[in-house]
């Protein structure tokens, strides 16, 4: 009808590209690209606590990520995550102490050192699922464990090793303001890489043989091929996330990698949201900043009623692990799609308001 306006009431997409491509709309591009404008200015805003937090959440949800490659877009269960991401660290301090390597060339080497580990280990585990997966990944896990403890060529032994600062240019790198930038350049390449990477054919395959295994392999999907590469990208990126840790820290101890860490990385990913690449860094700044939200919830309460009568100091340790736990059963039963589902919901919510439903 002549002079009638039509309000588009969603998104439509006319190709397969279109319905591909990283960001969805235009609107997502300037906001990814106004976040990373603020991140940069974050140091001259931000004293060193708040940076060392936004640090610890740039490695980690890199690693995260590459746990979510593994278990949330392929479907694989893995709970030796820490162990990758302890070869990682190792990887890139040995490289740079024993060969001379620059640091800025040692992290990528240590990734790729990392990744062929990650297939030893991924070969024989792309045959199993379930049960029999888990308890694979559980050897892994404390297999590497014993070999930090015991070679002290490679890690010092129980003692640790040395990281040298990254340096780049004959600058180096060695404060909170400054290894921000190196952290921030590292997770918008890896996030970048790990987007692509499910727009194309074998990302495509990863999800394909999650969803559904049988139909993927009629289609000529070679499951091995494709459980296995998820097992080497996923320790690629727990290698980079690990030597990020390493020349951050500048010290490198066997005891930092425990089972204990790698629920922490399957807990990062349940909670902002398996197969959501935005997720996974959602999911680690949650996790990063809830034990510092329970430590300030117990330096309130000192001296009050509830302080005396559960002796809070003495058991902020352990409220910490608790609330973990509990966090991850909440999110698996009122929210077991994630951050990243909920953030989704609300934004689909003001685009058609007041016509939502």
């Amino acid at each position: 009808m002549a002079g009638t306006t039509l309000i588009p009431s969603g998104d439509f997409k006319t190709s397969y590209g279109a319905d591909t491509t990283v960001f969805p709309t235009a609107t997502s591009r300037n906001a990814a690209i106004l976040g990373v404008a603020v991140l940069l200015a974050a140091p001259l805003v931000f004293d060193n606590y708040w940076l060392n937090l936004l640090i610890q959440i740039g490695y980690l949800g890199i690693a995260a990520l590459g746990l979510n490659i593994l278990v949330g877009f392929t479907g694989q269960i893995s709970i030796g995550h820490a162990a990758f991401f302890g070869f990682g660290a190792f990887a890139s301090a040995w490289l740079s102490n024993s060969f001379a390597i620059p640091v800025a060339l040692a992290i990528p080497l240590a990734g790729v050192m990392t990744t062929a580990v990650g297939l030893i280990f991924g070969i024989p585990a792309a045959r199993l699922k379930g049960l029999y997966l888990a308890i694979a990944t559980l050897a892994a896990q404390y297999i590497l464990q014993d070999f930090f403890a015991r070679a002290g060529w490679f890690t010092g032994g129980v003692a640790g090793t040395i990281a040298e600062p990254f340096s780049l240019f004959g600058y180096d790198f060695d404060t909170d303001a400054s290894y921000f930038y190196v952290v921030l350049a590292y997770v918008v390449v890896m996030f970048l890489l790990a987007t692509n990477l499910m727009r194309t054919r074998d990302g495509r395959a990863l999800v394909a043989v999650r969803d559904h295994y049988l139909s993927a392999e009629i289609m000529g999907i070679n499951l091995t091929k494709y459980r296995t590469m998820s097992f080497g990208i996923s320790a690629f990126y727990a290698g980079i996330g690990g030597a990020l840790y390493a020349h951050y820290l500048q010290f490198v101890s066997v005891e930092g990698f425990t089972i204990l860490f790698s629920i922490q990385f399957l807990g990062m990913i349940i909670i902002g949201g398996l197969g959501s690449i935005m997720g996974s860094l959602m999911g680690t700044a949650f996790m990063v900043l809830l034990p510092e939200t329970m430590q300030a919830l117990t330096d309130s309460l000192s001296g009050t009623v509830i302080d005396r009568a559960l002796n809070l100091k003495d058991s902020v340790a352990f409220l910490r692990e608790m609330a973990i736990g509990v966090v991850i059963i909440l999110f698996l039963v009122f929210e077991p799609d994630g951050l990243a589902h909920r953030w989704k919901q609300i934004k689909a919510y003001w685009k058609l308001y007041p016509f939502s439903h």
